[in-house]
């Protein structure tokens, strides 16, 4: 990592998990809905997320994909996942490009 690379911004970290798709559903992690919060201490990431469904069989692909992608963002040094499921994953938490994607109407 070069010295002067710019320090992480919540932005910039979930910009780059557009690029973490969920295998099931084939859409990113994000517009989805599973990434709740993202947290920064210097260069170091901390990530709350929830799967779709408890027992999704994807989690540890999912959490690997966002581990290993944030890992190639120059700045980071450090990446942490926390899988949560409070508050529980509904398609409400989707983003309108999601939703319009699934055929979902907006309520």
């Amino acid at each position: 990592m070069r010295e002067d690379a710019p320090l992480p911004t919540e932005a910039s970290v979930r910009e780059a998990l557009h690029d973490v798709i969920d295998p099931e559903l084939g859409f990113n992690i994000v517009d989805l809905g599973l990434v709740y919060d993202v947290n920064i201490d210097g260069r170091v990431v901390d990530v709350r997320m929830t799967m779709t469904t408890p027992g999704c069989p994807a989690q540890g692909f999912i959490v690997s994909g966002v581990e290993e992608r944030l890992a190639q963002e120059e700045g980071i040094t450090g990446v942490f996942v926390d899988v949560v499921w409070d508050p529980p994953w509904s398609p409400r938490m989707m983003s309108p490009v999601a939703k319009a994607h699934f055929r979902i109407r907006e309520e």
